[in-house]
């Protein structure tokens, strides 16, 4: 079978094909990359959240840069991670599971599993004894993008209660949490392990593992300081349980894969300050809606030449014939913007191609490999 080219650039495929439809382009090497810089600092188990980017092609360059362990949340991830990696250790931690879905991932073999509430655990029964169950602790902490403990995880006392019953049953108790997504507070992490210690402590259970989550930030503007995070996280595990330190994971999804992908759109009208593209919210620009977006652009004309007039702000809009796809906020864009231009936006990766719809017959086409990055 004949596989698909790898191009040098985005640029280059853009000059040469001049695709009118927009194009994700993933870059193996990224991938690689960043899977290996978590290796090397985090102090624990490094797994990837499936759900940022589930693509065969990112799956299996994390496997190639030596990951192992994944974290799941539905049944279809599951078997994706073992299309590409049999052996693989699957965290099954969406906390809301149907019967179903819980005996489907018995028979696939899951290593552990999160809980933040009495009915979700009652469902766990059917898991061999061993197992790793861990509860999942919200507290009312800002400082992310978005706060997830709105709907997941139990608060100190009913973590408490379920940390009990979890040893009680037989499971290797564990504890988990997530800081919110694109958090960059170090601090964040290290109040959830100081109260993950008092949790286990209150409860009296020694924890067989600490998972910190994901929520690590990606290069929205300004570049995070990943090495920072991972010192703060070690350091505050070991203050707060001493002798009893837990083993650790994490589960990061967008700091992971962010870099590996560009998104090219290209410009299909001008009318007075608002620019249309061929995508929008409803594509791989989904997440802008919900997050702040960043400057991280740059525009190239059709032969590839770099438009380099002053920057003045535009309301872009999607191509569907929904008014509501559009930005949220004006994008800086250069004045001598026109129309079959394309405008590319770096670190897109995550939640891009994983949320985009194909409404009206628009969204990004099927993943461009290239060896790298221009600009």
């Amino acid at each position: 079978m004949k596989s698909d080219p790898i191009w040098s650039t985005p640029d280059e495929h853009l000059r040469k094909v001049l695709p009118d439809a927009a194009q994700l382009y993933v870059c193996p090497a990224e991938v690689q990359r960043m899977a290996r810089r978590f290796q090397a600092g985090f102090p624990g188990l490094v797994t990837y959240a499936v759900k940022a980017n589930p693509a065969p092609v990112v799956l299996a360059n994390l496997v190639a840069a030596g990951l192992r362990a994944f974290d799941v949340a539905s049944i279809p991830e599951m078997q994706g991670v073992r299309a590409v990696c049999p052996e693989a250790v699957l965290h099954y931690n969406n906390p809301v599971r149907s019967r179903a879905e819980v005996a489907q991932a018995v028979q696939m073999g899951i290593a552990s599993a999160s809980v933040d509430c009495v009915g979700e655990l009652d469902k766990l029964a059917v898991l061999p004894r061993g197992a790793e169950v861990a509860v999942r602790l919200a507290l009312p902490i800002k400082g992310a993008a978005y706060d997830f403990g709105a709907k997941f995880g139990a608060g100190p006392d009913a973590a408490v209660a379920l940390l009990r019953q979890v040893a009680t049953m037989g499971f290797v108790p564990a504890m988990t949490f997530h800081p919110g997504t694109q958090c960059g507070d170090a601090g964040i992490w290290a109040a959830y392990i100081r109260a993950c210690a008092e949790v286990a402590g209150r409860a009296g259970v020694t924890l067989g593992r600490l998972n910190v989550g994901g929520g690590f930030a990606a290069h929205r503007g300004v570049a995070p300081d990943l090495e920072g995070v991972f010192a703060r996280v070690g350091a505050e595990v070991r203050t707060a349980f001493g002798a009893d330190a837990p083993a650790l994971v994490c589960e990061p999804g967008r700091a992971m894969v962010a870099e590996a992908c560009q998104l090219a759109t290209r410009v299909k009208s001008l009318r007075g300050e608002a620019v249309y593209l061929n995508d929008g919210v409803y594509g791989a620009l989904a997440e802008w809606r919900d997050i702040a977006a960043h400057d991280r652009i740059r525009v190239v004309t059709a032969d590839g030449a770099p438009r380099a007039g002053a920057m003045s702000p535009r309301v872009v809009y999607g191509p569907t014939c929904d008014s509501i796809d559009r930005l949220p906020d004006p994008v800086l864009l250069p004045v001598d913007l026109a129309e079959e231009d394309y405008v590319i936006f770096a670190g897109m990766g995550a939640y891009s191609n994983a949320i985009a719809t194909r409404f009206n017959g628009y969204g990004p086409e099927a993943m461009i490999t290239v060896a790298g990055f221009s600009g």
